[in-house]
């Protein structure tokens, strides 16, 4: 019979306990980076979709000595977690969602519900006592309504290749920006600046492109997508035409969307005939083509 101070038993203990420490120190992935590498404890939100947010962080082991330092005897049974809130119309933070992490990652996926919506988040550790030591804090992003990227776009593969409507989704454009840990990451990543297209992605040069307004192209278009669900077996029509709907009866129809107001109505049937009802969709385009715009290099 081996004694417990047997070698090979020691070192699958030492293993063991080094396998415990990388999944609960949520800066091992930064530490693999190397000893020069100067780490600012971020947490940057992503919007993938109406559904699903994308978290990415880098903390410093000195962030994680604190709060070990902080939760005391706690610490051993403190468990790293994000923890998500919805953030109301008036700023405030609510209903926070505790998601259970680990270690040797830094990033992680998110499913939301109710869009579109506002959210941010904090990363921590949970200590069994209820008492959270947050390491750091997100961006507010907010989801766009149910059915916008499922039309669009239903599977996005690779964040390299969709930066820019993430960037988007995530608040890029709008009027009042996103954050600059969200752009900075971004940037880092890719490579590449974020941000106006005219000043950034294209640089000086685009003043040279646009001075020969013949070789510039340039043409927007729009479709309306009317989406819904229905008992299976349901009647449904669409403008006066059928409507196929799917085995879970589900249905999206595309339609033209000309530059005018149009009324699309929706009528369904019950299976036996008995009940019928109405949806009416007013809707209305306006396109405006404003005047170009030209800067030239230095402006």
């Amino acid at each position: 019979m081996r004694s417990q101070t047997d070698p090979k038993i020691q070192e699958k203990i030492s293993k063991l306990q080094s396998k415990l420490q990388e999944i609960k120190n949520l800066a091992a992935a930064s530490d693999r980076g190397g000893n020069d590498k100067v780490v600012t404890d971020r947490l940057v939100l992503m919007v993938r979709d109406p559904y699903w947010l994308h978290a990415f962080w880098e903390l410093s082991r000195r962030g994680i000595d604190r709060a070990q330092a902080a939760l005391g005897q706690n610490w051993h049974t403190a468990k790293p977690v994000l923890r998500l809130f919805k953030v109301g119309s008036d700023g405030v933070s609510a209903d926070p969602r505790d998601i259970k992490i680990h270690g040797g990652v830094n990033n992680w996926y998110i499913d939301v519900q109710d869009p579109p919506h506002d959210f941010r988040a904090e990363i921590g550790y949970l200590a069994a006592d209820g008492r959270f030591f947050s390491l750091s804090r997100s961006n507010t992003v907010g989801t766009p309504p149910a059915g916008v990227s499922e039309a669009l776009d239903e599977n996005w593969v690779d964040v390299a290749d969709n930066a820019d409507r993430i960037f988007a989704m995530s608040g890029g454009y709008s009027p009042h920006g996103t954050s600059l840990e969200l752009q900075e990451l971004l940037e880092e990543r890719l490579h590449r600046p974020m941000g106006s297209t005219m000043n950034t992605r294209f640089g000086a040069g685009a003043s040279a492109v646009l001075d020969n307004q013949d070789n510039f192209d340039f043409a927007v278009d729009a479709e309306l997508v009317v989406f819904g669900i229905a008992n299976k077996g349901t009647h449904l029509t669409l403008k006066g035409e059928p409507v196929q709907l799917r085995p879970d009866g589900s249905f999206s129809v595309r339609l033209n969307l000309p530059n005018r107001r149009q009324v699309v109505p929706v009528v369904a049937s019950s299976t036996d005939g008995v009940e019928q009802r109405t949806v009416v969709l007013a809707v209305e385009r306006n396109t405006k083509v404003m005047e170009p715009v030209i800067r030239h290099p230095g402006s």
